[in-house]
């Protein structure tokens, strides 16, 4: 198969390609799993060298150079499993439950070994009778793998509301 660009082509890339499907589908697992928080296994959907982000800046591409809610390596990724699912931690004792719709795919680029996909998510959260909600617009970055063991290298989510004030969430977007 070709390498398919959507500005370069100026055709929009296809949403049945079956490498978009699986990108797609793997979207859709890590939502599941983090609506079920089952953050270790979230965790296993990312590469060694995966990124997950939550930039300040809606604009910002630099994001090792920006102030950032989250900017998690694999390390600080399994610090935040690890406070999450283990021990005292203010934002998992008393976590929201939460449900989201990932929709509004947009295929970026497409190659053999990488699908760049944008989308939307929208998450409701209810703790102690209390409903919020959650938007923003996504990005993932993943690594196509011949075994079907595709993985993510990069999450960015970038809130609609990032620059006003944001509440401590307690649980992972």
């Amino acid at each position: 198969m070709t390498d398919a660009t959507a500005t370069e082509s100026r055709t929009p890339i296809s949403t049945t390609d079956p490498r978009v499907v699986r990108s797609i589908e793997l979207v859709w697992r890590e939502a599941e799993l983090l609506d079920r928080k089952d953050y270790v296994t979230w965790n296993g959907l990312y590469t060694e060298d995966g990124h997950y982000i939550i930039p300040i800046d809606p604009q910002t591409e630099d994001f090792a150079d920006s102030l950032n809610m989250v900017y998690d390596d694999a390390r600080m990724r399994q610090m935040r499993v690890t406070r999450m699912i283990e021990g005292y931690a203010i934002a998992a004792v008393d976590a929201a439950r939460t449900v989201r719709t990932v929709s509004r795919f947009v295929p970026e680029s497409v190659s053999d070994d990488e699908v760049v996909l944008r989308s939307a998510q929208i998450l409701i959260a209810y703790k102690r009778g209390h409903h919020d909600i959650w938007a923003g617009d996504l990005v993932h970055r993943i690594r196509l793998s011949p075994t079907g063991e595709d993985r993510i290298v990069q999450k960015v989510v970038r809130l609609v509301d990032s620059e006003d004030a944001v509440p401590a969430a307690g649980f992972l977007l």
